[in-house]
């Protein structure tokens, strides 16, 4: 999640512009040092509330992954089945480059035998690799399971650390808005399916490094080494969310110069210089793979008719509680975002961040530009028609002036942009908390605040209620949040004839095993996992991912050929339609295609109806331990 805001200086608009984190100045008194003369522990040695913020986070981890641990291997997410099988067979992808030393930017064990850019898809290298020995060991989907619930926590832990490090006094605050920015409501929607989206864990300390660029008293080498190193790694885990954080960081870095144009102006020379060696950094590591991205095999320029560009978020999804949360209702996402709820913050939530925002906004530097960015990135994400509780209006959005075939621009999804709104409202949870907690018991805040002892009077009659009314209304908000364990089904395992090994006899190095139904973006989800959980043994046609189509446009799953056309309808039917010696014809040509030595098919709610159309293409099978079987 993009996590907008870190300097010090922030906190309050009598605090130092340039002020040296708060690690880095443990000996320092005075606003500076977040508003406290205490001396700060060494980073190397966390306080007992860093452990124990770690822990509630781990907890949460396993809390929401609670659903797939009960039956590991024959578990998948209920709401984004495909997706998640598409992730399993990813640890399996990066295992087996590790294994066989082959080049995980690109696959053929999947769409034979044209294969699959991986880098043009949501591959999760930077996951996939390193974790490669676990999922040899215990295979794809614990190795699915552990990243899940490890991501979320692991997110929730970074922005803890960047909170309680850069910004605000208060561990508990800073436990808040870590719980937030990595359990959000949004976020927590994506884990169904989607750990790409959840592997945020990176993206507070970019955005730390970034925002401390140029700051006195800091090498601008080291920290452009830091960023580019950090940039690099995270193209490998995920473009997009990169982008978004990107994109935030521009709206935070020029309405800090909008609001401090001279503090600015100073830091703008080792700034640039940091920034101009980071990016030169990553650019050199990852100048390979962002060319084999775009210029590869299999890579493709856009997508067909920029379907993304229609998804943006409805109006009564900010003030709509989330399905997996304690307060959430399953029947709602039916109309208002069944596919992404990237907000889903509930009134409560909503109605305290206003009232937050309009009691900082005055003395708060960092609240002023987590108002900006709220703004700016909730317009944003409306996308190009204006919709409300799931009804398109007659009102524009800002993407209806925006051209589909930008480069970046045209594989965005605008609702996605709300992610910022989400990381925001992290922030501002911390500041919120933070403020109370930097206001005495009698409601007086401490010397170098912007409070002031001027104000003493009136803060003071109201500290009988202030604290412990803030307290309780930051909790009302963000309780009904509580994710719940994800929703997951069983799916049926793989044929023994499959995971005992039995059809290696029937496949010879260079060819393809078929599976019935050949997997696609639609159909053959049991089939796809067939390859993730043999350890990509044996390559298969088709498949879930993005490739090009021949006019170089990307589109999902691999281009149909009649068989597979003739296969899906069928499924779709329940009957098979009425056969030529052209459809015969077409599946002998479509196998030599593929290279296929076997077609195979197992267990499946059509079985009888797909045996009796292979059987009028192929010919009689032979049934072979648990499968019918067409050897070709």
């Amino acid at each position: 999640m993009a996590v907008p805001v870190v300097d010090p200086s922030l906190n309050s608009d009598s605090a130092p512009v340039d002020s040296a984190p708060v690690e880095t100045r443990a000996e320092s008194t005075g606003p500076g040092a977040a508003g406290t003369g205490t001396p700060r522990r060494p980073r190397w040695r966390p306080a007992r509330a860093d452990l124990l913020a770690i822990g509630a986070y781990v907890l949460l981890g396993v809390l929401v992954c609670l659903n797939y641990w009960g039956d590991v291997e024959h578990r998948v997410s209920s709401h984004l089945p495909t997706d998640h099988s598409w992730f399993e067979w990813l640890f399996a992808h990066g295992a087996y480059s590790v294994q066989h030393l082959e080049n995980p930017l690109f696959s053929l064990r999947q769409n034979a035998p044209d294969g699959v850019n991986m880098m043009a898809n949501t591959s999760l290298l930077g996951a996939t690799l390193p974790l490669a020995p676990v999922t040899l060991l215990f295979g794809p989907q614990v190795t699915y399971a552990l990243y899940l619930g490890g991501a979320l926590a692991a997110t929730a832990a970074t922005s803890y650390w960047m909170l309680s490090r850069h910004l605000v006094r208060s561990r508990a605050a800073a436990f808040l808005g870590g719980a937030f920015l990595g359990f959000a409501p949004g976020i927590v929607h994506h884990a169904n399916g989607q750990p790409n989206f959840v592997s945020n864990y990176l993206l507070p300390l970019i955005v730390a490094r970034v925002l401390l660029l140029g700051a006195a008293g800091r090498s601008w080498r080291r920290d452009g080494v830091a960023l580019g190193l950090l940039v690099a790694y995270q193209i490998f885990i995920n473009e997009e969310m990169l982008l978004l954080t990107a994109l935030a960081c521009l709206v935070v870095v020029l309405a800090y110069a909008a609001q401090r144009p001279r503090a600015a102006w100073a830091r703008a020379r080792g700034f640039g210089s940091a920034l101009g060696l980071g990016g030169a950094l990553a650019l050199l590591l990852t100048a390979y793979p962002i060319w084999f991205q775009f210029n590869g095999p299999q890579s493709y320029r856009g997508l067909q008719g920029g379907v993304f560009h229609n998804w943006g978020e409805d109006l009564v999804a900010f003030v709509t509680f989330a399905r997996d949360t304690v307060a959430g209702d399953e029947a709602v996402e039916k109309t208002i975002g069944l596919t992404e709820q990237n907000t889903w913050f509930g009134w409560p939530l909503v109605l305290v961040a206003l009232v937050a925002l309009a009691l900082l906004v005055r003395r708060s530097l960092a609240a002023r530009i987590v108002a900006v960015l709220v703004v700016v990135f909730t317009v944003a994400s409306i996308g190009p028609v204006v919709r409300f509780d799931g009804a398109e209006t007659t009102i524009d959005g800002p993407w209806a002036y925006i051209p589909d075939d930008l480069p970046l621009v045209e594989m965005m999804m605008p609702t996605r942009l709300a992610l910022v709104v989400a990381a925001a409202v992290g922030v501002l949870l911390a500041l919120a908390w933070d403020a109370l907690a930097r206001t005495a018991p009698n409601g007086v805040a401490p010397a170098g605040t912007t409070a002031g002892a001027a104000k003493a009077g009136t803060a003071g009659r109201a500290g009988r209620w202030l604290r412990p009314v803030g307290y309780a209304a930051l909790a009302l908000a963000v309780l009904p949040l509580v994710p719940r364990p994800l929703p997951a089904e069983r799916i049926d395992p793989p044929p023994h004839f499959i995971t005992s090994g039995g059809w290696r006899p029937y496949v010879p190095a260079g060819r393809t095993l078929v599976p019935v139904p050949i997997p696609s973006n639609v159909h053959g989800l049991p089939t796809l996992r067939w390859s993730a959980l043999t350890g990509h043994e044996f390559p298969i046609p088709g498949g879930y991912f993005i490739g090009p189509n021949p006019d170089g446009e990307g589109v999902f799953g691999a281009p149909n050929r009649p068989t597979s056309t003739l296969i899906y309808s069928t499924m779709d039917t329940g009957t098979v339609p009425p056969l030529t010696e052209e459809n015969r014809r077409q599946a002998a040509e479509d196998l030599r295609y593929w290279k296929a030595s076997v077609v195979v098919l197992g267990a499946h709610p059509r079985e009888a109806v797909l045996r009796e159309l292979m059987t009028a293409l192929l010919g009689p099978p032979q049934r072979v331990d648990d499968v019918w079987l067409w050897q070709v």
